[in-house]
């Protein structure tokens, strides 16, 4: 198939493009939000062809992945007119979380006849209001880096982007406490200056951003990994440090509670239960890695990337054959 989709989610995409299709992603001159083209951070294979608006006009397109409310009318205006879901089949994936009137929240994409609403979790689909969308959950896959855990820096791995703008969601406001049990390193997107804003040291709260292969490698060096996030849909830098070999120290919310087993780390809602599981697992190296073990095959055996391109291979036949 040829399927035209948004570079909106690098992590995702780069699990979605590894199946069997040639995938069309729209570029423009800036490379700006609508068209980013192929992404420079992450490993994509040659099957992602960047094409231009001008291209998309005349271009052969069996699909549509919707992952944003405009990118319907910008479809039908960079398709010639041909629309999502009456010319061509389409299918919407949510990635988010409701944020509005939890959990009254009314999805854009409510009571549609013309497309498939995809949510990445299921905690996502019952929080939504979806209407009589017809509605399904394909979760998360991950491109499997590798045990990679050597867990040799006594420090917490925690990777969130634009943590001063999003602040409580991502559970910003904890990481002071936080980081009086265990040093932080800060990975992601503006980061940059987080310590300062905080008014920690920059010792308990270092910031860097490194393109995904670099990440991971950073990542296994820390003891553990640290996910204080209050409300998003389930990060894959989670999944990601899972299949690593790491140990979680999360917040019990959203859909990490389905996400990490009982033994691949610590789920609670009460921040001294999370500083005192970090505080054991940099005291004990061992028990880290042994909760490390079992985090990568549950996470192998949940998020591995072969089931996840086979449920997206037989929602596109279906939604195709329509």
């Amino acid at each position: 198939m040829r399927i035209l989709l948004w570079h909106v989610h690098g992590s995702w995409t780069t699990a979605f493009v590894q199946g069997p299709h040639t995938y069309l992603v729209p570029v423009l001159p800036d490379r700006g939000p609508d068209g980013l083209g192929r992404a420079r951070t992450f490993a994509w294979p040659d099957s992602v062809r960047e094409l231009s608006p001008q291209q998309l006009a005349d271009a052969d397109v069996d699909v549509v992945v919707l992952q944003r409310p405009h990118e319907e009318e910008l479809a039908a205006r960079w398709l010639g007119g041909r629309r999502p879901g009456r010319d061509i089949p389409a299918v919407y994936l949510e990635h988010n979380a409701p944020d509005g009137d939890v959990p009254n929240t009314r999805h854009p994409c409510a009571d549609r006849r013309d497309l498939t609403l995809v949510h990445v979790t299921h905690f996502n689909r019952l929080f939504w209001d979806n209407g009589s969308t017809r509605t399904t959950v394909i979760e998360h896959g991950i491109v499997d880096p590798g045990h990679r855990w050597t867990g040799e820096l006594p420090r917490a791995a925690v990777v969130v982007n634009d943590p001063v703008r999003r602040g409580r969601y991502v559970g910003t406001d904890l990481l002071p406490t936080l980081s009086e049990a265990v040093p932080l390193d800060v990975f992601g997107m503006r980061t940059a200056g987080l310590a300062e804003h905080l008014g920690l040291p920059r010792e308990r709260c270092r910031d860097q951003d490194l393109p995904q292969e670099g990440l991971h490698s950073a990542m296994a060096l820390r003891r553990l990994y640290l996910h204080p996030v209050r409300w998003t849909s389930l990060g894959l830098s989670l999944l990601e440090a899972m299949h690593l070999g790491m140990p979680v120290v999360a917040l019990a919310t959203t859909e990490a509670v389905e996400a990490v087993p009982e033994g691949a780390g610590v789920l609670s809602t009460r921040p001294e239960v999370l500083a005192e599981a970090a505080r054991r697992y940099l005291d004990e190296p061992q028990a880290a890695a042994e909760d490390g073990e079992r985090a990568r095959r549950a996470a192998l055996g949940r998020y591995g990337l072969k089931p996840f391109l086979h449920r997206w291979e037989q929602l596109l036949e279906e939604v195709t054959r329509c």
